[in-house]
């Protein structure tokens, strides 16, 4: 296979030492293992402004998508009701969960380049006194939209809901006070801002409302209550972990912190975003989420003309060193640039040359 650099959100371009992390092969009831564990569980808590009395940190084996799965499975009763908002693909596979579950939900839904409104929210949880919990996606990879999480935790304050944040997306890469916005469960992955390597997510969660889940997961290897009580005790997964990944991911958060923590690596996706926007609107190709509500994560961009075929200019610039994503919207033909990984102001000029000279040979 040529090498390439990964522009997408998600497995991203890590660096080389945090490949070489996995070069090595570690027991799952090592103490030296056990002790990454709760290393990373402690520095998780860190990133999130979160004291050790209040939260706690709790591994999940699997994709980003388990890790919310364990949280919806395991954190809302047969009892309790969720407000599910929506306003892209991801919100909708919060939807699906709850179907699978067999949860009672609500969904509120907005357009993929709307922010949901606090006056709709409101009129919702004024009439429906059923509802006991909000899940909201904060960025939405299908577009790149980056979702009002202090108007939605506001909410979830005012009318006393347990609020849950898919934070894959976004964890990491800019600055969250899980404490200060009342957010009781928060859920990343590996493989996002941190810069890891897929293989596994995590839940940081209130104490208080975890401690109340005992028995309410109906999934076994999903039960995030179990899983908590497990790593408490001694550090251990229950099941197999994921131990190369998970050596990986503590030098992710190490080279995190050596950056200059959350504040800079916003800054280097921020600038990265703006300037891929600004090159790409000089060439002709225009962004579809709105500069207010663009997250520096992953941009979504529209097809220039009628007669542009994404499979050639995928091939065109991956033949050149760089994989992009395609769109993930169905009304609308797009594609999609990640702006995060390790990924440099010199890495996106090369792509906008790239995309440059791709426009030019199309129009002879």
């Amino acid at each position: 296979m040529n090498s390439y650099k990964l522009l997408t959100p998600g497995p991203l371009t890590t660096t080389r030492t945090v490949k070489e992390e996995m070069l090595f092969d570690r027991c799952t009831w090592d103490d030296e293992y056990k002790s990454i564990t709760q290393k990373i569980r402690s520095q998780l808590l860190d990133l999130a402004g979160a004291e050790a009395s209040q939260y706690t940190a709790v591994l999940m084996q699997g994709s980003g998508t388990f890790a919310v799965e364990s949280v919806m499975t395991s954190a809302i009763s047969d009892k309790d009701k969720v407000l599910i908002v929506s306003n892209g693909a991801y919100g909708e596979r919060i939807i699906q969960m709850a179907e699978y579950i067999g949860l009672h939900y609500a969904a509120y839904r907005t357009g993929y380049d709307e922010h949901p409104k606090e006056e709709e929210l409101r009129s919702i949880l004024n009439e429906d006194q059923c509802i006991t919990h909000i899940a909201m996606v904060h960025c939405e990879t299908t577009t790149g939209i980056l979702n009002p999480l202090d108007m939605i935790s506001g909410l979830s304050r005012e009318y006393g809901k347990t609020l849950i944040i898919d934070a894959m997306s976004s964890f990491g890469g800019i600055e969250i006070d899980v404490a200060g916005l009342g957010i009781d469960y928060l859920i990343s992955s590996a493989n996002k801002c941190i810069q890891g390597v897929p293989g596994f997510g995590f839940v940081i969660a209130s104490i208080e409302r975890l401690a109340a889940c005992q028995g309410i997961a109906r999934s076994l290897s999903l039960d995030l209550y179990d899983q908590w009580r497990g790593m408490d005790k001694d550090g251990k997964w229950r099941y197999t972990s994921p131990t190369h990944v998970v050596a990986a991911f503590s030098k992710a958060l190490d080279e995190l912190m050596e950056e200059g923590g959350v504040s800079a690596r916003f800054e280097r996706y921020r600038n990265n975003n703006r300037l891929l926007r600004e090159r790409m609107a000089r060439i002709g190709i225009r962004a579809y989420i709105a500069e207010p509500v663009q997250s520096p994560i992953i941009t979504t961009f529209v097809f220039p003309s009628d007669r542009f075929s994404f499979e050639q200019f995928y091939a065109y610039i991956k033949d050149r060193g760089y994989v992009i994503y395609p769109g993930k919207l169905t009304e609308v033909d797009t594609f999609r640039i990640g702006n995060i990984g390790e990924i440099y102001e010199q890495d996106i000029e090369r792509l906008c040359e790239i995309i440059e000279e791709y426009m030019g040979v199309m129009a002879q």
